[in-house]
Order: C-alpha cells, then sequence, then structure tokens
C-alpha cells in the first residue's frame, strides 16, 4: 500500500473553516393567566412621557449677567443719553416759543393749558401811541419875554399870563375817556345861559404818553387823540371841525406838535356859534407830556390872538 501525503503537508492547499453559528436562545412564551378574581381580559392604557410645552420667556429684558461691566455700563450710557436728549429737546421747544412769541408770530399749544397773559394797564394813549422810530432833537430855549407868567410845575411847563379880564383858574375840569385833569390856567365868563357859564380858557395840563421809562412820545398820534376827546368832552355835540392848522414843531426848544381848529355848533340859548381852539402837546423831557389848551368863542374874536401868543410863549420848567 503505497504511501499517501498528508493534507498539512501542501503549500497550496487553501483550508476553508466554516463558521460556526450562535446558539440561538429560545424565548420564553408567557401566556396570561387568568385567575378567579379577574374578570374578561381588556386592553390596559399605555402609558409614555408626555411632552410638555417649553417654558414662558422671562417677563424681563435680560441685559446679560448681572455682575457682566461691559453690558452695564452699555445701559447705563443709553439712560443717560436719553435723558439727555429730553432735556435739549425741552430747551429748542422753549427757545422756539420764546422767539416766536415775542415777533407776534402764533405758537402753537403745546402743553394744552396755557396761563392767561397778565392784563395790560398802561394808559390808554400808550397803548394806542406806540414809541416812534424817528424823533426831533430838542434845541435850546430863547429867553422868555419878560412880563407875568403862568407856572405849572407839575406839568412842567410855563406860558404868558394876560390882564383883565383874564383871571386865574381856581377849579379843575376832568372829563371824557382819558381823564386829563385841567387845574392851572387862566379863564374869564364869555355869556351865562341856560345851560350854565361859558368860558374863554388858557389851560395847562399833563397826560402819561410814554411807556415804563422812555421820553419819547408819538406826538401827532397822542396829540390827535387829546384834541378829539376835547372835542367830544367840552362843546355841544353834534360840531363841525374846520382844521385851520395841524403839524409838529418845537415850542421853547422842545419838540410839540400843535393843531388849531374851529368847532361850529347851535346849542339852544347859547349866543356862541363856535369856539377857536388851540391844543399843544409838548415834550418835555418827562414820561409825562405837557398840553397847553386855549379855546376862544366867537363871540369874543377879539381875542383870537392869544392862541398864538401862548404858544410862542410855552417854556418848559
Amino acid at each position: 500500500m503505497a504511501d499517501q501525503p498528508s493534507p498539512w503537508s501542501s503549500a497550496d492547499t487553501v483550508i476553508e473553516v466554516a463558521p460556526v453559528p450562535s446558539p440561538v436562545e429560545a424565548t420564553p412564551v408567557v401566556t396570561p393567566q387568568r385567575t378567579a378574581s379577574t374578570g374578561p381580559a381588556r386592553a390596559g392604557a399605555v402609558t409614555r412621557p408626555v411632552d410638555l410645552p417649553p417654558p414662558p420667556p422671562p417677563d424681563v429684558l435680560a441685559f446679560g449677567a448681572d455682575d457682566d461691566p461691559v453690558k452695564r455700563n452699555k445701559l447705563l450710557m443709553r439712560w443717560f443719553g436719553g435723558a439727555a436728549a429730553l432735556v435739549v429737546l425741552i430747551g429748542v421747544i422753549a427757545t422756539l416759543a420764546m422767539v416766536l412769541g415775542s415777533g407776534g408770530t402764533a405758537v402753537p399749544d403745546l402743553f394744552g393749558d396755557k396761563a392767561d397773559a397778565p392784563p395790560d394797564t398802561r394808559p390808554d394813549l400808550v397803548k394806542n401811541c406806540p414809541v416812534p422810530s424817528a424823533y426831533p432833537e430838542p434845541q435850546a430855549a430863547p429867553p422868555p419875554e419878560p412880563g407875568p407868567r403862568t407856572v405849572d410845575g407839575d406839568s412842567g411847563v410855563s406860558y404868558k399870563a394876560f390882564g383883565e379880564p383874564w383871571i386865574p383858574w381856581d377849579t379843575t375840569w376832568t372829563g371824557g375817556t382819558l381823564k386829563v385833569d385841567y387845574s392851572v390856567g387862566q379863564h374869564f365868563v364869555t355869556e351865562v345861559y341856560s345851560g350854565g357859564t361859558y368860558h374863554a380858557s388858557i389851560l395847562s395840563a399833563s397826560v402819561p404818553a410814554t411807556n415804563n421809562d422812555a421820553l419819547v412820545v408819538d406826538l401827532k398820534c397822542t396829540g390827535r387823540q387829546i384834541a378829539a376827546d376835547v372835542r367830544q368832552q367840552y362843546y355841544p355835540n353834534p360840531n363841525r371841525l374846520e382844521q385851520i392848522d395841524e403839524r409838529e414843531t418845537r415850542l421853547g426848544g422842545r419838540p410839540a406838535w400843535v393843531s388849531i381848529f374851529r368847532l361850529h355848533f347851535n346849542r339852544q340859548g347859547l349866543s356862541a356859534k363856535s369856539e377857536l381852539v388851540g391844543l399843544a402837546l409838548i415834550d418835555v423831557g418827562r414820561p409825562n407830556a405837557a398840553i397847553v389848551y386855549v379855546s376862544i368863542p366867537d363871540t369874543h374874536r377879539q381875542f383870537d390872538g392869544v392862541v398864538n401868543e401862548v404858544f410862542d410863549s410855552v417854556r418848559a420848567v
């Protein structure tokens, strides 16, 4: 018997090893048991984890941890910047209100309620006749003519005094809307009639015609208002005005406004039918302007020249 070679001795022999399967463990089958105390089998509740909604965000704004100095400084800078901007805005609004309000421009009511403006307590002449933009400069006064003079220290003027039939004025006329007090001068009675006595007069007074410390008077505006007040208060109405002269001038070197006119009227029982009136308003360098008022009824025309004589003799005192 011939010798058989060993299979392990061959170098070209491939040896395959078959895998050995793992043993399969048998899964025990559990058969539900019924007991005497249990009823028929029913499906039970299936329990599993419940999906809860995410928690709501916090009610406060999170700017970072309290101990974060960078975020904390940024927050403070925002607060300070907002406060500074608010202060600047209020300042701008206040400035615009003052600028627009002082220029006569309507300012919108930004805050609803607004305080009432204080009442204007200035005299009517000051309110109605503002300070003029141009004004004549006073000049040196010539020396007064020799002879007696009427001196009105309260009004700041003096003027020529006349003899008979003129006598000193010893009462005060106050009337009209301007309430001018004529309390210094001369007069005489020209006639007595059913309404009382009628007079020729040379009177002086003063009126507040400037605002605060201003010493500049709107002579034309103020003088015309005084003339209208005299016409309404001291003469029969209705009457007709015949203007003779009206001009700005200087009396005794002081700026003045002069108006000369004749009033025509008719009152029952009164012989006079017209009257020559001369009215001068003089800036005497005081807050009050001086008035010189001359009236001559047509029953005594021989005294018409007194109007210009008085005006030419006026001097500031």
